[in-house]
């Protein structure tokens, strides 16, 4: 009995629960709509199982479908690494990867550095904002990768850390003891209003006594110890450091990085990059956790 997966109609099945149907899959993988399906035939023949539930509207994946999806795209992953490191396969073009200012060092230019090395001929361009720029660039198609850090999960992202929200001021400054607390935060910083709200239930008043859309401007003045700020642990600027506040101040609980990646991918290198990504999280020193949280049916690639 053959025991062998068909890779190219892995790869199909796999354009499929990417693309959400047949027919856009079909359009990705530059194949007839039939193509695709006596591939997905064939392959649900040869496992004797239902991969594809037909009966709704849109196409879905069965239990045994998203069990497969998992294995199917690793493998395809090890098929496409190997194939290309041996016959020299070089992709070309860009890609366009997301980071929110806070949380770009000291993951982002080790990832960097690693796809130079994997994909010389690629061009990475990074685009470091907020979490809600960076969203809505992404929801507009303006980047292939991005990561935010948000207390939620939207549809169609995975949560690949988990990170303690922590305060941070001026080494052996004095400002997290004054009142009102004296807050230093971006216009658009995400944790700002949550920040606030944990003040008001701990009953510390606080002003907001910098805001700039510059983080440098915040961090600069935070250094100088003329405010406080809040950062994810293990992001801490360089001049600051963690204040040991003793309970003085409220703690405030943790805060998810999400990694979203344009669906479906138009490159493997789209998928190396989010990998990448994934392996530098799981792997970063004195992570809190990291979590297999995900937005929808879907496995690392």
């Amino acid at each position: 009995m053959v025991r062998n997966l068909d890779m190219t109609s892995l790869r199909s099945f796999v354009a499929i629960a990417d693309a959400g149907g047949v027919t856009r899959a079909a359009g990705f993988l530059n194949l007839t709509q039939s193509a695709v399906s006596m591939q997905i035939k064939r392959l649900e023949e040869m496992l004797d199982v239902q991969l594809l539930d037909r009966s709704g509207r849109q196409v879905g994946l069965t239990a045994a479908g998203e069990q497969l999806l998992g294995y199917a795209r690793r493998m395809l992953a090890l098929n496409d690494e190997a194939f290309g490191r041996l016959t020299q396969d070089m992709h070309e073009g860009e890609v366009v990867l997301g980071v929110p200012h806070d949380i770009v060092y000291p993951a982002i230019p080790q990832v960097l550095q690693r796809f130079a090395k994997e994909y010389p001929r690629m061009r990475v361009t990074l685009l470091s904002s907020f979490t809600r720029v960076l969203k809505a660039q992404f929801a507009r198609g303006e980047c292939d990768v991005i990561l935010s850090t948000e207390a939620d999960l939207e549809p169609g992202g995975e949560t690949i850390a988990e990170l303690p929200l922590v305060w941070v001021g001026a080494p052996g400054g004095v400002a997290w003891k004054s009142r009102p607390l004296r807050l230093a935060y971006e216009h658009n910083c995400i944790f700002r209003q949550g920040v606030q709200a944990e003040l008001d239930r701990a009953g510390i008043p606080w002003v907001m006594a910098v805001e700039s859309d510059s983080t440098r401007t915040v961090e600069a003045s935070v250094s100088a110890d003329l405010a406080v700020h809040t950062v994810l642990a293990g992001s801490e600027p360089p001049y600051v450091e963690r204040i040991a506040h003793g309970g003085a101040l409220p703690e405030l609980g943790r805060m998810k990085v999400n990694l979203y990646r344009a669906e479906p991918a138009h490159s493997p290198t789209v998928l190396a990059l989010a990998e990448m990504l994934r392996r530098a999280y799981a792997q970063r020193p004195g992570r809190l956790s990291v979590v297999a949280e995900r937005g929808e049916a879907t496995a690392a690639g």
